[in-house]
């Protein structure tokens, strides 16, 4: 390699091979997604910072889920609006190595509030008189500040085994954005490290928290079964069924990409689920939460009587 190697230095994201008309269907198509998905966590951050009846541990929660959705979304739309309008612009390689931390830190990030609020929901129904004391403001505070730590800290070591490697076999990505996998099959140098640490990493944060969740939620099952009262049932299932729907999206798509089986899964297939992964996800969120949560919903009417009244 040593002397004719020619060390690259912007990509071009291949995306999705359609013809120009299609393109700009779905630019109009996904721009449209996008706006949506922004007004929508923006409007859910909103209630619950000015609604004083939404602060409470499970909103504070959503409210991090929502800012985590925003920068979600800002991370890899945008460049894919791009590149479906000009698909042979290229991006620099800072550009697509700090697209590809940031996707991993909201990535682990939204795991991790995943599993809190699941916690959250394990001590409102299976220790609801110690639910004040377990889940003080403090407690809450932590455990988001590590959620985002541990996000950003396991994105760096990914970064830090991605920067030395060369990139000469080509400049174009196959993929929407600088998906990690796709950026080291670019590399001219042994992955075999990086491609061991993100499965590692993907089995870590995504099993493990997903186990977690499916623990809690089973011993919140058995509490649910001991309420004597049916309305008391409905109301324990309405405040979880939400949060279930949201962890069945994420995590779904998220280990059929990382942790599912390599061998017959055409790359093309796992792209657009990553596209639903990343875009429809954080836009299907604060629909589920606003349609299956009425004190959502009555926050949003009581917010837009006093503007009306004013």
């Amino acid at each position: 390699m040593g002397s004719n190697m020619t060390l690259i230095t912007e990509f071009i994201l291949q995306g999705f091979p359609l013809s120009p008309r299609m393109q700009m269907l779905l630019f109009v198509l996904f721009s449209l997604f996008y706006a949506f998905t922004l007004l929508g966590n923006g409007t859910i951050v909103g209630l619950i910072c000015l609604d004083s009846r939404l602060h409470t541990p499970m909103y504070f929660f959503l409210s991090q889920l929502a800012i985590v959705d925003i920068a979600y979304a800002c991370t890899t739309v945008p460049q894919m609006l791009v590149n479906l309008l000009y698909p042979s612009m290229p991006i620099s390689f800072a550009g697509c190595m700090a697209q590809t931390f940031l996707f991993l830190t909201f990535a682990i990030t939204e795991c991790l509030i995943l599993v809190v609020m699941s916690y959250d929901r394990y001590v409102a129904i299976c220790h609801p008189l110690r639910y004040s004391a377990i889940m003080s403001w403090r407690v809450c505070s932590t455990m988001a500040m590590i959620s985002w730590v541990i996000g950003i800290l396991l994105s760096l070591i990914h970064l830090s085994l991605l920067l030395p490697l060369p990139f000469c076999v080509s400049q174009k990505v196959n993929h929407f954005f600088c998906e990690i996998t796709a950026v080291l099959k670019l590399a001219c140098a042994d992955t075999h490290l990086n491609e061991t640490m993100v499965l590692a990493g993907a089995v870590s944060v995504l099993v493990g928290p997903f186990s977690s969740i499916v623990v809690s939620y089973t011993c919140i099952l058995g509490a649910i079964m001991k309420i004597q009262s049916g309305e008391g049932q409905r109301k324990a299932f309405s405040t979880c069924s939400s949060h279930l729907c949201v962890v069945g999206l994420f995590y779904g798509t998220a280990i059929v990409m990382y942790v599912g089986p390599r061998q017959g899964s055409p790359k093309e297939q796992k792209k657009y689920l990553l596209l639903f992964h990343s875009l429809f996800n954080p836009m299907l969120n604060p629909l589920i939460y606003s349609l299956r949560n009425s004190d959502v919903k009555n926050s949003l009417k009581r917010i837009l009587g006093t503007e009306r009244a004013l």
